[in-house]
C-alpha cells in the first residue's frame, strides 16, 4: 500500500484540498489529512508528499501512431501539394519498411515520452509493412509489460499491405484482453480499402469494434463517392462495420446524413486538431457531432506525445472555426476528456478517470503554484490556463506503480534512445 499526502485533487469532476490517498492497484481510501495520523504507517510501502501540486487522473491519448517516434527529423524529398501526397512522400514510406524490432523500440520511446506528458493510456493505430504478424504483441510488450502503461492496439488493414496478414494480426491479437491491454480491429481509411477487403473484414472481425481514419481529408470522401457512388459512412454501413464502440478518427468531412448514421450505431469519434491543422485538411465540425449526440474523445494522431496541447488547440480552433468566442467552452472540453475515461473503462473493464475509492490508481502529480485563489467554481480555468499551458507532471503512477518520480522515469531503459537512433538510421538509409 502507498499513500499520497497533502494533496489537492481534481479529476475533471470534483476538487478537494488537504486530503490523503491510500492506494495499491486500486484507490483504497481518500480522507482529510487530519485523519492521516491514525493510519498505521508500517503498512505503507511509500509515502508521496504532494504539497504544492495537484493530483489528477492519468491522461488518455485517444488516437495515436506509436511508430511516429521514428519519423522525427527524417530527411526525405518532401513537397506535398495534397494530403495523399503527404502519405505517399512520408508516412507510407516509413511504415512500409518497419519490422518487429522497430515496433518495440518505437513503443518504448513513445511510451516514455507519453509518461513524461502524464499519459498513462494509449489507443494506438499501428502499421508496419516489413512485419505484420506479431507486431501488436511487440507494442504490448513495450507499452504494457515493460513500461507498465495501458494500451488498446490494432493493425491498420489496408490494400497497401498483405490483407490476409492484416486480418490475421487483428484477429489473433484480439484474443488478448485484460485490464491493461485490449484491441480494436484496425483499418487505414476508405481510400485504401476495396470492397473486397471490406467484405473480408466484415466476415472475420466478429463483434470487434473497428478503429479507422474516416474522412480525414476531402480526398477520402471524394474517392469513395467517385469509386463507389456513396459516402464513406455509407460504405462502412453497407458492410455492417459500424458497431457499438467503434472508434472513428477525424471525421473532418462528414455530412449531416453521415452524422445521423454514426449516432445510430453508437460509435465514438477521436478528434485530432493539431494534426488536422498541420496537414491542412480542415477542422472537424464539432457542432455537427455535438448536435447529433456523437461522443467524442481527443487524440493527437502521433504528432508528439503531449495530449494537453490537443486540449488547448481543440478549444482555440473551434472558437476560431465558428468565429464565436463562446463556442466550445469548458463544459465541452470536460465532456470530451471524461468521454475518454468512459471509453477506456468500457473497453478494459475497469473504473478509470476519477479519484475515488474503487477506481484504478492511474494518477499524476503536477506542480502548480497558483497566483490567484482556487475554488470549486474556477478550478478548471486554473487547469486550462495554468496547468495545461506548461504541463510538466512530476510523478506518474499507473496501476498503482510509479512510472516517473521527481520528473525522472524510474524504468531501466537508459540506452533506448541510442537504440532508437540506430534504428532510425537503418530505416532512413533504406528509404533514401
Amino acid at each position: 500500500m502507498k499513500a499520497i499526502i497533502n494533496a489537492k485533487t481534481y479529476d475533471f469532476n470534483n476538487y478537494k484540498e488537504k486530503v490523503y490517498i491510500l492506494f495499491d492497484r486500486l484507490i483504497k481510501k481518500i480522507g482529510p489529512m487530519s485523519e492521516f495520523n491514525t493510519i498505521e504507517k508500517e503498512l505503507l510501502d511509500k509515502v508521496i508528499d504532494a504539497s504544492g501540486a495537484l493530483v489528477m487522473p492519468g491522461l488518455i491519448n485517444g488516437h495515436t501512431h506509436i511508430y511516429s517516434s521514428l519519423s522525427r527529423g527524417m530527411n526525405l524529398p518532401f513537397n506535398p501539394k495534397s494530403f495523399t501526397e503527404i502519405l505517399e512522400q512520408l508516412w507510407w514510406k516509413l511504415d512500409g519498411v518497419l519490422v518487429k524490432d522497430d515496433c518495440y523500440i518505437s513503443a518504448i520511446v513513445y511510451g516514455l515520452e507519453s509518461i513524461k506528458c502524464g499519459v498513462t493510456t494509449l489507443i494506438d493505430h499501428h502499421a508496419s509493412g516489413g512485419d505484420i504478424l506479431g507486431t501488436l504483441e511487440k507494442l504490448q510488450d513495450g507499452i504494457c509489460r515493460d513500461l507498465g502503461m495501458r494500451g488498446i492496439f490494432c493493425f491498420e488493414t489496408s490494400d497497401r499491405f498483405d490483407v490476409e496478414k492484416c486480418l490475421d494480426e487483428n484477429i489473433n491479437f484480439s484474443k488478448i484482453k485484460n485490464n491493461e491491454c485490449s484491441s480494436l480491429f484496425g483499418m487505414h481509411a476508405s481510400m485504401t480499402l476495396s470492397n473486397e477487403t471490406l467484405d473480408k473484414i466484415s466476415k472475420r472481425k466478429g463483434k470487434l469494434p473497428i478503429h479507422i481514419h474516416l474522412a480525414e481529408s476531402m480526398e477520402d470522401e471524394v474517392d469513395s463517392i467517385n469509386k463507389y457512388k456513396k459516402t464513406i459512412v455509407e460504405r462502412l454501413e453497407e458492410y455492417k462495420l459500424l458497431t457499438k464502440n467503434s472508434l472513428l478518427a477525424h471525421c473532418v468531412h462528414i455530412n449531416e446524413y453521415e452524422a445521423k448514421l454514426l449516432k445510430a450505431h453508437n460509435v465514438y469519434v477521436a478528434l485530432n486538431p493539431t494534426s488536422n491543422m498541420n496537414n491542412a485538411v480542415g477542422l472537424p465540425d464539432y457542432n455537427l457531432l455535438k448536435t447529433h449526440g456523437i461522443p467524442c474523445i481527443i487524440g493527437n494522431d502521433g504528432l508528439g506525445a503531449n495530449i494537453t496541447r490537443e486540449f488547448l488547440n481543440l478549444t482555440y480552433s473551434m472558437k476560431n472555426k465558428y468565429s464565436d468566442p463562446g463556442n466550445f467552452n469548458f463544459s465541452d472540453l470536460l465532456e470530451l476528456i471524461n468521454n475518454s475515461y468512459e471509453y477506456v473503462s468500457n473497453h478494459l473493464g475497469i473504473k478509470i478517470g476519477k479519484i475515488e475509492e474503487g477506481y484504478v490508481s492511474d494518477l499524476i502529480i503536477v506542480p502548480y503554484n497558483s497566483p490567484t485563489c482556487i475554488s470549486d467554481e474556477n478550478i478548471f480555468a486554473h487547469i486550462f490556463f495554468g496547468v495545461f499551458d506548461r504541463f510538466t507532471p512530476r510523478d506518474v503512477i499507473c496501476n498503482g506503480k510509479l512510472l516517473m518520480e521527481n520528473n525522472a522515469p524510474i524504468l531501466p531503459f537508459e540506452d533506448i534512445y541510442e537504440k532508437s537512433v540506430l534504428a532510425s538510421k537503418k530505416i532512413w538509409n533504406i528509404l533514401k
